[in-house]
């Protein structure tokens, strides 16, 4: 595992008012030339910034929210206005929203009345998520600043970080959000813009808690999302790689599952579920870790689509999360218990990372009554360093955060991120699946409402490294999108693009198309194309090599349990069947469990309020 500089974006933001004053074309420090009020090109960004050895306070809450970089940006480093100590230090900030021309992208309100209904409704509800990390930060203030709040596509991205004056922290709630709101969605589109005002109203009164004005904005999210078209396409492979002489990737689906399924339409995982997953603890480990994790969670995740699509009431965000979680640790025993099982202690110990993306077809009713069959929420989980993208015809959007030491010393607040990459263990795994108990597991788990035509790439870092999504992204994502390259000629050239460029590692990419329309939504038709490259017609899933086979099925094969590093046990042909048919039985009922339990707190689930009713 290894991780990559990001990708270099020499625009810089100048988070001091007192740097507006300098005018365009003056050089600060011999290298950052400004080209508008408070934005900075750097013009020698091989060259490190200047970084003290002690952070001044007001960089640790960007420290502290680096799993936000969606919306929140980072610091750079600091750069002196003049020889004057401290006073003349101006932080620089990166990952922030300037295009790659130099200009701010628009502020919310200055956006507002070109965006369509769920796009107004989707960007407050952001805002709303941002509410409780900031104010534990004491920056909610950063909110409540019209022109700071800014906005690129479906995302809204903070421009800086305003802490909450001292006398005033105590007083900075969802009262003062609330105002802000009712002056921007008084020129809200219709039909959202009384729910907005009235939602709006209910947060300038105070009298409302967060979850309820929360699960209110989700229902008109989500009733506006369901309203819109929705086609899918996907496809997936997983390449060995010129230098490696295994494959310890898996991924969900490749043309086998695609073109050759036979699973029942109610009982599909076709389109809406894509995985990758990238192995560790060597070729024997490794392979197996990836492949377990891939089995276990199709299975469960059939049995979570089952339940979720036959509700009749909205499944909170909140609740879907959890139940992904738990899936996820089960997951995670069920490598965890192998490695125990076959004495595998510390770096011997198999794992796999995951990217897992699921489309969850949940129903909605509107407010005519009429029944929508989906929401179009998408639910993105994580645990290591593969990762997943957002692309349309306008940008790459990284939706995932690496769990590495780099991310780690980052939201500890001991290190900037560029710093931390330099660590000679900065790109060192901090979990991944299987190698510890399911407790210590902290999988990253989002929620995304797909409102636009885009392309959402899993993959392996045989791939993103040294950043070749970010470098090939536009040779992509128009031809895709406009049907003028198909979907599995995007991955396969990807894959080559990896091998060409990296080369080291195996590499795995599983893309699907989003596609909103006025036709007719079409979620899968796997027969409306021919397979581009040859399908194979062997169980290539269960394809392992002898040394793997022993790991997964605890053959007594001495030579490979020796090349494995695992000790010889004893045992017959009848204890291996016993093996395997124990742990098919685990498999199936932790996924049963975690149904059962899913549909008991459904069920359970308070009726709607007033303010949410079906009918509304």
């Amino acid at each position: 595992m290894s991780s990559s500089e990001p990708p270099i974006n020499r625009y810089l933001w100048a988070a001091d008012p007192a740097s507006a004053q300098i005018p365009a074309g003056e050089l600060v420090e011999g290298r950052y030339q400004v080209v508008a009020p408070q934005i900075w090109l750097d013009t020698q960004p091989e060259l490190p910034p200047h970084v003290p050895h002690e952070l001044p306070d007001q960089v640790i809450p960007y420290l502290r929210l680096f799993p936000l970089r969606l919306h929140i940006p980072e610091v750079y480093g600091l750069a002196l206005l003049d020889e004057e100590p401290e006073t003349a230090e101006v932080m620089l900030l990166e990952n922030v929203p300037i295009d790659e021309e130099g200009n701010l992208y628009p502020s919310i309100v200055e956006a507002w009345h070109q965006a369509t209904p769920v796009r107004q409704v989707y960007w407050l509800w952001q805002m709303l998520e941002l509410w409780t990390p900031l104010s534990e930060l004491g920056v909610a203030s950063t909110l409540l600043v019209p022109e700071n709040v800014r906005v690129q596509g479906w995302r809204v991205w903070l421009l800086e970080l305003y802490a909450d004056a001292a006398e005033l922290q105590e007083n900075v709630s969802l009262k003062d959000l609330g105002e802000c709101w009712i002056d921007w969605t008084g020129a809200a589109t219709d039909p959202v813009a009384q729910r907005l005002q009235e939602i709006g109203e209910q947060m300038r009164s105070g009298e409302v808690e967060l979850e309820a004005l929360a699960t209110q904005l989700n229902r008109l999210l989500l009733e506006q999302a369901a309203q819109l078209p929705l086609r899918l396409q996907v496809s997936g492979a997983t390449d060995t790689g010129p230098m490696r002489q295994s494959n310890e990737d898996a991924c969900y689906p490749t043309n086998l599952d695609i073109y050759n399924r036979d699973e029942p339409p109610n009982d599909a995982l076709l389109p809406y579920l894509t995985i990758v997953c990238d192995g560790i603890g060597g070729h024997e480990g490794g392979e197996v870790a990836s492949d377990i994790a891939l089995q276990t969670l199709k299975l469960q995740l059939r049995a979570l689509l089952m339940e979720v699509t036959a509700q009749t009431q909205i499944v909170p965000p909140k609740l879907v999360i959890d139940q992904l979680t738990a899936i996820i640790r089960v997951v995670n025993n069920m490598i965890s218990n192998q490695n125990d099982a076959q004495g595998r202690e510390l770096r011997q110990r198999m794992g796999t990372t995951l990217v897992m993306a699921l489309q969850l077809p949940q129903k909605i009713q509107i407010a005519n009554g009429e029944v929508l069959g989906n929401a179009h929420e998408l639910y993105i989980a994580s645990v290591g360093d593969s990762r997943i993208y957002w692309i349309t015809a306008d940008y790459c959007q990284q939706l995932t955060v690496d769990d590495d030491v780099a991310t780690r010393e980052v939201r500890m607040g001991r290190s900037l991120h560029r710093e931390a990459l330099k660590r000679s263990d900065g790109g060192a795994l901090t979990q991944a699946l299987g190698t510890r108990d399911a407790e210590l597991l902290r999988p990253t788990i989002q929620r995304f409402i797909v409102e636009e035509d885009g392309l959402l790439l899993l993959c392996s870092d045989g791939l993103c490294d040294r950043g070749w999504v970010e470098k090939s992204w536009k040779d992509y994502a128009k031809p895709v999108l406009k049907g003028k390259l198909s979907v599995e000629a995007a991955v396969n050239s990807w894959i080559d693009l990896a091998n060409e460029k990296n080369g080291h590692d195996n590499t795995s990419v599983v893309l699907s198309c989003c596609l909103l329309s006025l036709e007719p939504p079409v979620l899968f038709d796997p027969k409306s194309v021919e397979p581009e490259t040859e399908v194979p017609t062997s169980p290539m899933e269960w394809e392992l090599t002898d040394a793997s086979r022993a790991l997964l099925y605890d053959e007594s094969t001495a030579p490979d349990r020796e090349a494995a590093g695992v000790g010889t046990q004893q045992g017959d042909r009848s204890t291996t069947v016993l093996g395997v048919l124990a742990l098919l039985l685990i498999v199936v009922l932790a996924g049963y469990g975690l149904w059962r339990t899913f549909g008991s707190q459904s069920s359970q689930s308070p009726a709607p309020t007033p303010q949410e009713s079906p009918n509304e």
